[in-house]
């Protein structure tokens, strides 16, 4: 059965003005065949010469192939660019005539025309080609990382129960934990990481935060940056609402009480019954 999406080598059942329909080896003439126009045919080509195609839809919604090589294949992960975004999605260059639908439902973060966003293509319900944002299942886990290694990668989808989901290198999976994140990247921001760890199916834990010394001296610099713009004092101490300290200071609880403790332990800070004030 030919189905859109692949690339594979078919048969020349017949030549006419239109250009060469195509069929698998063991196919017979007028059953599961495919069109090549004529500007694709390859010159010289007769019936029974095999030719390698990229299989996709028309714009009449009707198998069509090609000789030209697609931007992205199926269950494949790219980089396209957003030539359009209309009333059902965006539509994406995927390097042939007709664009790749990116339904709405299938974005993880608002796309504008003329960016690019990481996809993958997919088979709909309906044998449609179509690309989604939602590349987990399609990422490799055959990562040559290490925990300790620096890595760079797409942050394409963010979940409160999860973390934040990362493309390293576009192509390995890669998670911010939730128990980690703390809200400073966003999807669809291109991040630098440290690798924290690396599972037993390959996925990799990475964290955007410095090793624990180096990060408790950034934290205590924020908290000493917060009080200097803001008249030597903190509205809060540090038992105050997690969210309150997150959105403050982008930063966990834990973190938090981590510097301000490191704070006045060097005696820099004083801490109240409802605030923290500059020494």
């Amino acid at each position: 059965m030919i189905l859109p999406g692949e690339k594979k080598k078919l048969r020349i059942v017949r030549i006419l003005s239109q250009g060469a329909y195509l069929a698998e080896e063991n196919g017979g003439t007028g059953g599961d065949e495919v069109l090549l126009p004529r500007k694709q045919v390859p010159e010289g080509a007769a019936p029974g010469d095999e030719v390698e195609v990229f299989i996709y839809r028309d714009s009449g919604d009707r198998l069509i192939s090609t000789t030209a090589e697609p931007l992205i294949r199926l269950h494949e992960v790219a980089r396209l660019q957003v030539r359009e975004v209309t009333k059902i999605g965006a539509f994406l260059d995927m390097g042939l005539e007709r664009d790749l639908l990116l339904p709405f439902a299938e974005q993880t973060y608002e796309v504008k025309e003329g960016s690019y966003v990481l996809a993958a293509m997919y088979r709909d319900k309906s044998n449609r080609l179509a690309a989604t944002m939602k590349i987990y299942e399609y990422l490799s886990t055959a990562s040559p990382y290490r925990a300790g290694d620096e890595v760079e990668g797409l942050v394409y989808e963010v979940s409160r129960n999860f973390g934040a989901f990362v493309a390293v290198d576009d192509k390995y999976s890669g998670l911010i934990p939730a128990r980690e994140y703390e809200g400073e990247v966003k999807a669809g921001e291109f991040i630098r990481a440290r690798v924290s760890a690396v599972k037993e199916d390959g996925k990799l834990d990475i964290s955007v935060r410095k090793k624990a010394y180096l990060q408790l001296e950034d934290d205590g610099k924020t908290v000493l940056l917060y009080l200097n713009d803001n008249g030597g004092r903190i509205p809060f101490n540090d038992k105050a609402d997690p969210e309150l300290i997150r959105e403050t200071f982008h930063m966990s609880k834990a973190a938090f009480k981590r510097a301000v403790g490191h704070l006045l332990k060097a005696g820099r800070i004083k801490i109240t019954e409802d605030s923290i004030l500059l020494l």
